[in-house]
């Protein structure tokens, strides 16, 4: 089999980084894949200590294929880091699976990957692989595809990532003019259209509300698996881009997901499991934002 390299994105959460580069090795495919790791540079002093030590823990992985470790001087960031390492590595190799530091993956994560990448390569309606599927409550096909593309560990191809438009404006002036936001907005049940809007304002710097957006403006699909394939540890504030608020905690599956059983359309049963699971968590979501809030409020206070 064709295995697909490896682009793991990295900066100063050297326990987080450890946990997933060991959970990968566990995948019997790792000693044919070539791995890619993209150390960015520190944002400041305080992050020097903890991105060093990354750099160094890095610079001694065994057990791939091969190991190239790309060493940003400078802070580029979570999407200029993602979509130059992406855009380098489909250059090079024509296909990629995407991880960050803090995705721990099952030992059938790979198989599964380089699976679908096979046998959806030249099926020009599917852009993606997912690996991770949200702890909707439904029992789940074995695999399934929705509209759109996802972003923790996921697959693609350089022909996919072509399509990836980083012009958010552009996206949202799409959306609006085919009367779509809606729909992009999972009925309404998750704000996919505010955060959007929030990249073009400048309040979050999302590369995937934009790989999201770009996919489904241009009607692509991605392979779900029914039982995921990794857990998000890094749900505990020490990442630059995550928050308690998001804490969409699951199950990774201990046994193989088998490929190619999925029709190639979007699954409507899953897609409604999906609005279900987003309208459930809101109310819990908006509860773990206000204690946030209060919490930094009184921590405020007490430095005053």
């Amino acid at each position: 089999m064709n295995q697909a390299p490896v682009a793991l994105f990295v900066y100063n959460r050297p326990w987080h980084t450890r946990q997933t580069v060991e959970a990968l090795l566990a995948n019997a495919e790792a000693k044919d894949t070539d791995l890619y790791v993209f150390s960015d540079g520190a944002k400041n002093d305080s992050a020097g200590k903890a991105a060093s030590e990354v750099r160094s823990y890095v610079s001694g992985i065994v057990g791939f294929h091969s190991i190239t470790v790309i060493e940003r001087e400078t802070n580029f960031g979570l999407a200029k880091s993602i979509t130059n390492g992406v855009t380098q590595v489909c250059q090079k190799h024509g296909r990629i699976i995407v991880l960050e530091d803090d995705h721990v993956t099952s030992p059938y994560f790979l198989k599964y990957m380089n699976e679908a990448l096979n046998y959806y390569e030249h099926d020009e309606r599917v852009i993606s692989i997912a690996g991770y599927i949200y702890p909707v409550m439904e029992r789940m096909p074995e695999t399934f595809f929705l509209r759109g593309a996802d972003c923790w560990g996921w697959a693609t191809w350089a022909r996919g990532w072509e399509l990836f438009n980083p012009d958010g404006q552009k996206l949202l002036d799409e959306l609006k003019r085919r009367k779509l936001t809606h729909q992009f907005d999972f009925d309404g049940s998750y704000p996919y259209t505010k955060m959007l809007q929030n990249q073009i304002a400048g309040k979050n710097n999302s590369w995937a509300i934009r790989w999201y957006a770009s996919a489904f403006l241009k009607d692509k699909l991605t392979l779900y698996p029914g039982r995921s394939l990794l857990v998000n540890i890094g749900m505990d504030d020490s990442g630059s881009h995550c928050s308690s608020a998001m804490k969409y905690e699951g199950e990774m599956t201990d046994i193989p997901v088998q490929v190619g059983t999925a029709a190639v359309e979007e699954n409507a049963f899953a897609r409604q499991s999906f609005i279900t699971f987003f309208r459930k968590s809101r109310p819990y979501l908006f509860v773990k934002v206000f204690r946030k809030i209060i919490a930094v409020m009184q921590r405020r206070i007490g430095m005053q």
